[in-house]
């Protein structure tokens, strides 16, 4: 190897140096230790370079084997000196092994030959430099005056902290930050898309208060236009639990006197706030129907959460004037008895409503927030065929008569001979319609005219004597053989008019109410037409007058007679009507022998105030014959003006009376009831009928016919034929000849 060669012109200890260079700041404390480091490194560099320069003198002036010789050492040397730059460079990087490695053992010859290098260096050109003799070894050892005893150790630097790297916690932050992003992101766009109308529908909800516009019910007339129920401007008082700022049970007390409810059942109102199955409740009503002024009281309690609403109350301002009849409504404004549940559907139009946003704080509307309103649709009107003055007097007579006789109940009505139309129809007990749930006991809502169904009694004989002559069992002049008592099926019925075994005449016999002579004529008949008869005059169902719960009363099938149904079923027993059903005969006679079915309603109004035809079809039929019919009118005077007569006490001055006394039973769970139901029915005027009135009542003391009812049925006839201003009567009455 030449002295031109750049492998001999290297520096190692300055490549050990640059590589030692970092551009990084250094502490006082490494700055230091590095300066110490570069020291000994410069020390040992030029020691280093002095020998090669000694080496390379001395191979100038030996042979060719010991510049071989010479190479190998420096070779070594160079190997050397890189494996202690590497050190340096492992120290300034931190990656120093905890044990410095241990070069390999040179030979002896090598040391021997390193020795002699050593001691004998060369200059540079060629010539041998005299130096003196230098230790080896570490600077340490040499400090401390011990001898080298091999390389020299290295002192591992302490390990320092490893050190943040921006790029990757910027990275990660970076991360982070999209992560946060695309999650909020996703969530805005499911809150302004996918879920808003879901959230915008609740929150409307909270906002949005729906009430009720209940329809005004239409009004009950009567034949003269008198308004005998109707509905007037009120407030309903409702209760929004989730606006309530007020204590409830506070709230229940003060409320409690306004509303006439206990404030028990208003508080629980108020605090539920919400359903079983968790919905807000936003409307429940407290009271419907309560005046305007208590309406202003409670609206000056300012409180958001009650609610004051437009609402109708139903007014009956005759009380209990027909309210039988009439019927009642509820709280709801739904018909629950009498013409009220019958035309509930007509009455009752169709409700409205109206929503609006509420303000959470004041509970009052948002000016311009939503606002949708439908509007109700009125009732409509209903215009009875009952005469209010008629219907007064009815009443008060009626109930005089149960006073006086201490009936349990009683019924009495007037009827239009021609059209069927009520006049009147009152009824005892009765209640006040203003008032209905103040009663002690429900019985008080019965039309007893319509629901009660007893045993007519001898009213019934009327159908078996027109039987009879439409049947040519017997002429109307004509006579017959009555003995005192008969015995059908084992049992003996016998004539209330003690007469012994006497010829009657069929006038007697209606005067008298034999019941013998009526078995008889029964018998003529035969059970199978009588049965014809009794279907014909409307017995056994409903007479349809337009009363909700009509009874349609008990008849009896000639198949299921049995041998007292022989005597029984001509006299009024083993078989019920009401006293609707029998003043329907006894009109059907007055009307020429054609039935006509009662009714009450006489058309109905729509909301335009026109007349709207009724749908329901009167019925009508003949039964007998016009001349059997007015024979019938005839002889049924008898009652009334005979001496023998059972309704002597029904006589008027100036008007002929025509009709029939009738004494039956009253059935209670199947077994009959002590006393007894005592009945007059009858028209007038005689020579020509207008006016069927009927009286009946309940009496469980006992008593008959004309003693308990004949009274009544007068007053009756004669306020109602001086109010229509029916001529008295320019004749006498007829005189009958009731002995054969």
């Amino acid at each position: 190897m030449t002295e031109s060669d750049p492998r001999r012109r290297r520096d190692p200890s300055s490549i050990s140096r640059a590589r030692r260079y970092t551009p990084r700041g250094r502490t006082v404390r490494e700055a230091a230790s590095a300066s110490s480091e570069d020291n000994r490194a410069r020390e040992n560099g030029a020691r280093d370079r002095e020998a090669a320069r000694r080496e390379r003198n001395r191979a100038a002036e030996t042979g060719p084997a010991q510049q071989d010789e010479a190479a190998d050492l420096a070779a070594k040397r160079r190997r050397e000196a890189a494996a202690r730059s590497r050190e340096r460079r492992q120290r300034d990087t931190g990656t120093v092994p905890d044990e410095p490695r241990t070069p390999r053992p040179a030979s002896r010859a090598a040391a021997t030959r390193r020795g002699a290098a050593k001691s004998e260096p060369l200059r540079r050109n060629g010539t041998a430099r005299p130096t003196a003799p230098r230790r080896t070894g570490t600077v340490g050892a040499q400090r401390r005056g011990a001898k080298p005893t091999g390389p020299v150790p290295v002192r591992p630097l302490p390990r320092l902290p490893k050190l943040g790297r921006p790029a990757r916690r910027l990275r990660m932050a970076s991360a982070f930050v999209m992560i946060l992003l695309v999650v909020s992101g996703t969530r805005l766009i499911q809150l302004q898309v996918t879920d808003s109308a879901v959230y915008a529908a609740e929150a409307m909800n909270q906002r949005l208060t729906t009430e009720p516009l209940p329809a005004e019910r239409g009004a009950i007339l009567d034949r003269n236009g008198n308004r005998l129920a109707y509905s007037v401007e009120s407030n309903y008082i409702a209760v929004d639990p989730v606006l309530l700022k007020g204590d409830p049970a506070e709230l229940a007390a003060r409320l409690a006197s306004l509303l006439g409810r206990t404030a028990s059942e208003l508080e629980p109102l108020l605090a539920t706030d919400e359903t079983a199955q968790g919905d807000p409740i936003r409307f429940a009503y407290l009271q419907r129907g309560v005046n305007l002024s208590i309406g202003d009281q409670i609206r000056e309690m300012e409180d958001p959460g009650l609610i004051i609403g437009n609402d109708e109350r139903r007014v009956v301002p005759g009380h209990d004037l027909a309210a039988n009849v009439i019927g009642f409504t509820g709280q709801e404004g739904t018909g629950l008895g009498g013409l009220e549940a019958a035309y509930d559907d007509w009455l009752r139009g169709t409700d409205g409503e109206v929503s609006y946003e509420r303000s959470q704080q004041s509970g009052l509307p948002i000016p311009g927030a939503f606002y949708r309103e439908e509007e109700a649709i009125p009732g409509k009107d209903i215009q009875l065929t009952l005469d209010a003055d008629v219907q007064y007097q009815v009443q008060r007579i009626l109930e005089a008569t149960v006073t006086e006789h201490d009936a349990e109940f009683g019924s009495a009505l007037v009827m239009e001979v021609g059209s069927g139309e009520m006049l009147a129809m009152a009824s005892t007990p009765t209640y006040d319609a203003a008032n209905p749930f103040a009663v002690d006991d429900e019985e008080a809502y019965r039309d007893y005219a319509t629901q009660a169904t007893v045993d007519p009694g001898s009213i019934h004989k009327a159908i078996v004597f027109a039987a009879a002559l439409e049947e040519g069992c017997i002429e109307a002049d004509g006579t017959m053989a009555v003995s005192q008592s008969i015995n059908k099926g084992g049992e003996q019925y016998t004539d209330g008019y003690h007469h012994g075994d006497a010829v009657l005449s069929l006038a007697g016999i209606i005067a008298q109410s034999s019941n013998v002579g009526t078995i008889q004529l029964a018998d003529c008949i035969g059970k199978e037409k009588l049965y014809e008869y009794q279907l014909a005059f409307g017995l056994g169902e409903p007479s349809g007058v337009g009363i909700a719960g009509e009874a349609a009363g008990i008849l009896q099938p000639p198949e299921q007679w049995s041998g007292t149904s022989y005597g029984s079923v001509p006299i009024g027993h083993e078989g019920t009507a009401t006293i609707m059903q029998m003043a329907a005969v006894y009109a059907a006679i007055a009307n020429d022998g054609v039935y006509v079915q009662p009714s009450l309603v006489s058309h109905k109004i729509d909301a335009d105030g026109e007349v709207v035809a009724n749908d329901q079809e009167q019925e009508t039929r003949r039964v007998v014959s016009t001349e059997t019919a007015q024979d019938l009118q005839y002889l049924l005077q008898a009652p009334i003006v005979d001496e023998t007569g059972t309704g002597r006490g029904a006589q008027l001055e100036n008007y002929h009376l025509a009709g029939k006394t009738g004494t039956g039973g009253l059935v209670v769970d199947g077994e009959y009831a002590p006393g007894n139901v005592t009945s007059f029915v009858g028209f007038a005027p005689a020579e020509d009928p207008q006016y069927v009135v009927a009286v009946s009542v309940y009496v469980p003391d006992g008593g008959g016919g004309g003693s308990t009812t004949g009274q009544a049925f007068k007053e009756i006839n004669e306020f109602a034929l001086g109010y229509f201003g029916v001529r008295p009567a320019a004749e006498p009455p007829p005189v009958f000849d009731v002995w054969g």
